[in-house]
């Protein structure tokens, strides 16, 4: 292996992974290209501060936002920056509270949104920390004025401005932060913290949607062969994407890198970067062990990425669902996922056998798009280049609902929770209707209701009972007024019977009487 194609390796490894900006406290930088603005900003008290369309903000890219719902809580400042856990002190900052029996001041009260001045360690670091002590939301109050806003923000002395805006990277430990966070710029930051260290409420509205233009959801998944953190995912979500059916249109994009953009063509035309790239160096990935001398290779990972382009290209592009597509990325993970097998032949064969897929057909596919051997263009290669320059992606996994990027890990609940928030209002499909709020939404899914089967079997008995046993309680009623009722009627039939009759007998009895004026003898 040349140094040359070890420096490339380690190159392109590095940019395989997401760097955080935010190790340099004093980093702007740019939104990637097509991002959408999901969130939004508000305060709702004090009125004076209540903006007609929200605060202008900038959205942390880790937490796990609610899409399609808001936290609406007070705010309370801290002057600490929140970088070192041991030594945060809940029962300071403001608006001031009351005091316990200690004298002490109670801490911060649950839920609240908890505002910290930007600086001094990563946003990542002040977020973990502030969800640890209890916050259901940070905000970042920036300490820079933006060069853009000068003649709204006033820098504090010492302090210029700055060009590019901030962005709220992930430091690559974010994966454990639930919590969301915006930045909130210097401007409006230092009216809130006025308001606040002058003990007044504040209530802020942190609000989250996704682009909701119709009846179809869009979501795409970047990925690789060997991303390890998404395996998970590709093997659960098979059955929410066919719930979904044509409501929902997935796209699967593979992750491979520029050779000639990296330097992987000599002015000759040689491939300097060994067996990273295919196509002479035109189409390269990062060598999952690091070793280029055994191994799976880059060349390898590229080979398999144009394949699950083309298994999806015959199996997934009509209706958007490709249930074949995921049937074989399962078999290729239980099959042909190891060093020894993953570019076995006989072993990609069987994984389409068993995934019901034309192998014939999917290694016509691959020829016909250009190949992987000659230094020639290849299609479907060159079409996820373009897509990956205009997604601006950088972080592996990263999954996309409607062109908007969905933040935190990626998970079967998160995205499946996204997509259904992703439809116009009153067009979701009825699984998310019946499964979005269920505690296990995976079960929901596969058993078509939310709950056991036991309790939902035990709920239909319990239901029948109670209605036996009402239609028994009226029936008895019913029999018992009726019974009532008859018995009424017979008293009062034998009641008229008895005064018809009573009259003649008591004429009968004066008739037959003996009186003294009756002139009769016996003898």
């Amino acid at each position: 292996m040349t140094s040359y194609a070890l420096a490339i390796l380690l190159y392109l490894a590095a940019t395989s992974y997401a760097q955080d900006p935010e190790n340099d406290p004093n980093y702007r930088g740019n939104d990637p290209e097509g991002a959408v603005t999901t969130s939004k900003l508000q305060i709702h008290v004090p009125k004076t501060l209540t903006k007609p369309g929200g605060y202008e903000h900038r959205e942390a890219l880790f937490g796990i936002p609610p899409y399609g719902a808001s936290l609406t809580q007070n705010v309370y400042y801290t002057e600490q920056d929140l970088c070192d856990a041991n030594s945060i002190n809940t029962r300071a900052g403001f608006p001031i509270r009351a005091q316990d029996d200690t004298g002490q001041m109670l801490p911060w009260p649950s839920p609240y949104i908890l505002m910290v001045d930007r600086g001094g360690c990563t946003f990542v670091q002040k977020v973990r920390n502030a969800q640890r002590v209890g916050a259901a939301g940070v905000m970042i109050a920036d300490n820079t004025c933006l060069c853009s806003f000068q003649d709204v923000c006033h820098p504090d002395p010492g302090h210029d401005c700055e060009i590019r805006e901030p962005i709220m990277a992930d430091d690559g430990s974010g994966s454990d932060i639930s919590i969301p966070s915006f930045l909130m710029f210097k401007q409006d930051a230092d009216l809130v913290k006025a308001e606040l260290m002058a003990n007044h409420v504040v209530r802020m509205e942190m609000q989250w949607s996704l682009p909701a233009p119709d009846d179809r959801v869009e979501y795409e998944l970047w990925t690789t062969p060997t991303d390890t953190i998404s395996k998970d995912f590709q093997r659960q979500f098979k059955e929410a994407a066919v719930a979904l059916g044509d409501r929902a249109y997935f796209t699967p994009q593979m992750y491979i890198y520029d050779g000639l953009r990296s330097g992987c063509v000599s002015l000759d035309g040689e491939n300097e970067c060994y067996n990273l790239c295919t196509n002479n160096g035109r189409y390269c990935a990062t060598d999952p062990d690091n070793d280029l001398d055994r191994g799976i290779s880059g060349a390898d990972v590229v080979r398999e990425s144009l394949r699950r382009m083309c298994i999806w290209q015959h199996y997934g592009a009509v209706n958007g669902v490709g249930a074949e597509w995921w049937d074989y990325v399962n078999e290729f993970m239980y099959r042909c996922d190891t060093e020894e097998f993953f570019s076995n032949n006989q072993c990609i064969k069987d994984a389409m056998i068993h995934a019901n897929i034309d192998d014939a057909k999917i290694d016509q596919c691959m020829s016909d798009s250009g190949g992987l051997e000659e230094d020639e263009e290849n299609a479907l290669l060159e079409v996820q280049l373009t897509a990956k320059d205009k997604s601006g992606v950088v972080i592996l996994p990263a999954m996309y609902v409607n062109r908007v990027s969905i933040r935190g890990s990626l998970e079967f609940p998160t995205v499946f929770k996204a997509i259904c928030s992703g439809y116009f209002t009153g067009t979701a499909p009825d699984v998310c209707a019946t499964c979005d709020t269920c505690p296990d939404i995976k079960s929901c899914i596969s058993n078509g209701y939310c709950g056991s089967k036991k309790l939902q079997e035990s709920v239909s008995t319990m239901n029948m009972v109670y209605a036996l046993a009402g239609l028994s309680a009226v029936f008895c009623l019913f029999s018992f007024i009726q019974h009532r009722r008859y018995e009424r009627q017979m008293q009062a039939q034998v009641k008229g019977i008895i005064a018809e009759y009573m009259p003649l007998d008591q004429n009968q009895m004066q008739n037959t009487a003996v009186s003294d004026e009756d002139d009769i003898e016996f003898t």
